[in-house]
């Protein structure tokens, strides 16, 4: 029986000890230059409503060595960070595997592709090249809600099935308070050293501390008992790993109620449950990306950074804490979006009656929608009008899917329109879909970029660029505040609809994108303070109807919550041991 006296905590009684002090030296221990070779990546370049774009995630395994998810080339690189000059072994993807997210563990390279699937090594099908080498993957099957592990390791960094469709659709449910404070969540970690176990993070004192249970899945032994408290308030609470050495680790967020400053750490403990110092992750100024930390076996922590040209891997410097009962990890600087010169956008727009329902129903119809993809829809094979890439101009998602029935709005760069509008043309036989972002938009294709989807969800009659938004949204202070049917915006960027935020404190969005959504319209989920670290600014559209409604965390049900990652109500409800 677990006893409450025995939690190990590093409050210190009557006062409030921060942890502050300068950052920590990071170290880039690989780096790949954007391109097709065997040891490049490849790199989607920044334009206007397009945001730099690269490998979307890092993962380690219990060897040491990471993976690098190249999904632009139909790839994932293996490499030893030990062994920096060496060439990287280069895993070749089946075609019809359009990852986002990436886990390597005991042997299995597991990919999100909107479900867990599991990839091995063809029989005789590795050759040499001139780098390492050359292993074509075959899918050996794909995992089902059952595997707690696997759900719940993805669901670490977002790559997670959405909430339910219905309440947020349901008019009543909308009309609920949303409550801001964290529910228990229940996670489940295929650990270094001490095998599966079950992490419980444990709401503590409102909103800024939660206690970390952690015991054994085959013994139910509890193992750690961990106390997490900082500066403002905590978003994301992912227990990571435990290493050779039996330390704790645990990612998180501090979001101020100003949302400058928001950071993201590593923490870690040693195996007594005392917090021995912090990773800080240098999210600033970085573009979007999946899985952008991991932890080895030995305990270093790597992160995944995209620069325009190429990809970085940086082992994350160490800061050594003592007798700290509040973790202060705010960043020296905090990105912001490049400015923008709104006086040319008038800020009235022909606007269709609208209100946060309307909004959300409008979004929900885009990413829904089911339509046959002709072969006029479809185009040429292979489709060579994609200049400047070594890829296609069709969205992955469409790949192979001629004359199959679709789901979801194509993304389309410079493309805009409404639901209806998109359906016409489609059946008059258009073209479907652009991710030709580097080249002038194209009048022949059908579809919506990041932008035309928010402006027709907020019922515009008029496409409003990322950068001409602020001229008629207004900013959110505090983006714990945001509502249904707002926005995270990065003008010159990218822009995405707010749905909700989840029970354990991610945002849950709706995107038109050509590397989160596979090229279309689609729900995601994000950490909260990687946005805003990344310069994405909480935005309210000044002219809805009815700015009163907004959604209830509550209102998850227990049959909505992927399996591994319980909602509130089956936590609570859960017998503890």
């Amino acid at each position: 029986m677990f006893r409450p006296t025995s939690w190990i905590w590093v409050f210190i009684a009557g006062a409030s000890i921060f942890a502050t002090g300068t950052h920590a030296e990071d170290t880039v221990v690989r780096s790949f230059s954007g391109g097709s070779a065997a040891s490049m990546v490849g790199i989607v370049p920044a334009g206007e409503d397009v945001e730099l774009a690269g490998p979307q995630a890092l993962s380690a395994d219990g060897q040491g060595n990471l993976f690098v998810l190249d999904q632009v080339n139909g790839r994932i690189l293996q490499f030893d960070p030990k062994q920096p000059n060496s060439d990287p072994d280069v895993l070749k993807m089946p075609r019809d595997v359009q990852p986002t997210d990436l886990v390597v563990h005991n042997g299995d390279i597991m990919v999100w592709d909107g479900g867990v699937r599991t990839l091995k090594a063809a029989p005789d099908q590795s050759t040499r090249g001139l780098g390492g080498d050359e292993i074509q993957l075959e899918e050996v099957s794909s995992r089902g809600t059952d595997d707690q592990v696997a759900i719940s390791a993805f669901a670490q960094m977002g790559s997670q099935p959405p909430g339910s469709a219905t309440e947020l659709l349901d008019q009543n449910t909308r009309a609920a308070v949303v409550k801001t404070g964290r529910q228990p969540d229940r996670q489940y970690v295929a650990s270094r050293s001490k095998g599966s176990v079950i992490a419980d993070i444990i709401p503590d004192k409102g909103n800024s501390s939660v206690r970390i249970e952690i015991q054994t899945m085959v013994t139910n032994e509890t193992i750690g008992a961990l106390g997490l408290r900082v500066r403002d308030q905590l978003g994301t609470v992912e227990f990571l790993e435990i290493d050779n050495s039996d330390r704790f680790y645990v990612l998180a967020e501090d979001i101020p109620p100003s949302g400058k400053n928001a950071s993201t750490f590593v923490v870690r403990y040693a195996a007594n449950g005392r917090i021995e110092g912090i990773y800080e992750l240098p999210l600033e100024n970085t573009p979007l990306t999946r899985r952008f930390v991991t932890i080895s076996g030995d305990g270093d922590v790597y992160f995944l950074r995209t620069k325009p040209t190429g990809v970085d891997v940086v082992g994350v410097g160490f800061r050594p804490l003592r007798n700290a009962s509040v973790i202060d990890a705010r960043p020296s600087r905090t990105a912001t979006a490049q400015p923008s010169n709104n006086s040319k956008f008038n800020a009235t727009a022909a606007v269709r009656p609208s209100n946060r329902q309307q909004a959300i129903e409008t979004a929900f119809a885009f990413e829904g929608v089911q339509w046959k993809l002709t072969q006029a829809n479809y185009g040429n094979d292979p489709d060579s009008q994609c200049s400047g890439f070594n890829r296609i101009r069709r969205p992955w998602y469409l790949q192979g899917k001629v004359n199959q029935e679709v789901r979801g709005v194509p993304y389309c760069w410079g493309c805009h329109g409404s639901l209806a509008n998109f359906r016409q043309r489609i059946e008059s036989g258009t073209l479907a879909g652009n991710v030709c972002t580097r080249n002038a938009p194209r009048p022949d294709v059908a579809g919506v970029d990041c932008s035309a989807f928010v402006s027709a969800t907020w019922g515009l009659s008029v496409h409003y660029t990322t950068a001409a938004i602020p001229a008629i949204a207004a900013p959110v202070a505090n983006p714990w505040e945001l509502k249904p049917g707002d926005a995270l915006n990065k003008p010159g960027s990218h822009v995405m609809l707010f749905l909700r935020f989840t029970p354990d404190r991610k945002a849950e969005v709706m995107e038109s994108s050509t590397g989160g959504c596979n090229g279309r319209v689609c729900r995601n989920i994000y950490p909260l303070a990687s946005l805003l670290a990344r310069g994405y600014t909480p935005v309210r559209f000044r002219a809805f109807a009815d700015d009163q409604t907004t959604v209830s965390a509550d209102a998850y049900q227990d049959a909505d919550a992927p399996t591994g990652r319980k909602s509130a109500a089956a936590k609570t409800a859960t017998k503890r041991r």
